[in-house]
């Protein structure tokens, strides 16, 4: 003891007990800090409200109220998938996702893509032949009815309003015989014009390609003898009065299968042959069989297309004036005139022409002058008529 009473204030002392755990040093310090801004951010994500603002904080009530059973999340409950390919899928929060998955199709399949007796073809596959309306044969894809009772008529006919207005459709045959004056037509007539391919052409397939994608009807331009054959000559397989029925069908079907897509049939000349009942009437049996139309361009005052095809049951139209016999172009603007004359006067009218470059400038001025005159121009099959579904007509048949 004196020895510590005598010593200096502070020296040769021993030194406290260290506490357990030590000082508070500037690191913990740090981290404790650090801790509690995380449990500050996870408190506010928690009371987050998706709309980005803090739930207020719960009441008194709010806290004495008991808390609800809370299911926990677990995975999407699938139902087993159905026959028709179809499956329900239920989220633990009470929503339902359904996929569908279809089948591939059999006899008994659902079909996919399926057309009406009336329907038309979608414009986007306008250059493709619906396999239902041809047959294989060794003369090319010949066109059938199909068995759902589809005519090739009805499906490849171009579309219109169906209004009860004005209505002409122009008709320009001779396409294929001339490569620069076909291309020029089909890239600058109007869609509205139905354009008639000559069986006699050259790459008759890819000018019908090209003329349904810019949106035409389109028909099969068939030789037939003219009265001053063979000085006047239609070409090579000429259907001929005095050929015979069998050879005629022969030459009418290496005809039809140059093209497919095509509503109907439309002589090239033929005077002499369409005057003659019995080379006439077997041509339009086999064109009415094949669910076809039969344009008579109106050139042969003694033709019997009518009367036949009234007898065989065949849709048949006639046209009611040419409009390009003389390539000037203000006789054929007139000729334009005089047949928008005949159309309001009966309601309809058909004109032909051919696709010379006087006559393809000349209607295109005048069919959008037409157009605003409060004409619509459709595709001569909506001008056709179908002895199977109207009534005779009281007036004479030309």
């Amino acid at each position: 003891m004196a020895t510590d009473l005598h010593a200096p204030l502070g020296q040769n002392r021993r030194p406290p007990p260290r506490r357990r755990g030590g000082a508070l040093t500037s690191g913990r310090l740090l981290a404790g800090l650090a801790v509690l801004v995380l449990l500050g951010g996870s408190a506010a994500v928690a009371l987050m409200r998706p709309d980005g603002l803090l739930d207020a904080a719960p009441t008194a009530l709010q806290q004495a109220k008991a808390p609800e059973a809370v299911t926990p999340a677990g995975p999407a409950k699938a139902q087993a998938k159905r026959a028709d390919g179809i499956e329900h899928t239920t989220n633990p929060d009470g929503s339902t996702i359904t996929k569908y998955t279809p089948r591939r199709q059999g006899l008994d399949g659902p079909a996919m893509i399926e057309v009406g007796p009336n329907g038309t073809q979608d414009p986007r596959m306008a250059a493709t032949p619906n396999a239902a309306l041809y047959e294989e044969t060794a003369d090319g894809r010949l066109p059938i009815i199909a068995d759902n009772g589809t005519r090739p008529m009805d499906f490849y006919a171009r579309p219109w309003s169906g209004a009860r207005g004005t209505r002409i459709a122009i008709v320009v045959g001779g396409l294929g015989l001339s490569q620069t004056g076909t291309d020029r037509a089909i890239r600058t007539l109007d869609p509205a014009v139905t354009l008639a391919l000559a069986a006699s052409g050259n790459s008759l397939m890819r000018w019908t390609q090209d003329a349904r994608r810019a949106g035409h009807e389109i028909l099969l331009q068939v030789p037939m003898e003219p009265f001053d054959y063979p000085a006047n000559d239609p070409g090579p397989r000429t259907l001929k009065v005095r050929a015979g029925g069998e050879t005629n069908l022969a030459n009418l079907h290496q005809a039809m299968g140059s093209i497919t897509n095509y509503t109907g049939i439309m002589n090239f000349l033929g005077g002499r042959f369409l005057s003659s009942s019995a080379a006439l009437e077997p041509v339009l049996r086999e064109a009415g069989a094949r669910g076809l139309l039969f344009l008579d361009d109106g050139t042969s005052a003694q033709s019997l297309t009518g009367r036949l095809a009234e007898a065989l049951s065949v849709p048949h139209a006639f046209g009611d004036l040419v409009i390009d016999g003389a390539l000037d172009r203000a006789a054929i603007l007139k000729k334009l005139d005089e047949l928008e004359r005949i159309a309001r006067r009966n309601g309809t009218a058909i004109g032909t022409a051919s696709a010379f470059d006087e006559t393809i400038d000349a209607l295109a001025d005048w069919m959008p002058e037409a157009e605003g005159r409060g004409i619509e121009f459709v595709g001569v099959s909506a001008l056709t008529r179908d002895p199977a579904k109207e009534p005779l007509k009281s007036a004479a048949t030309p």
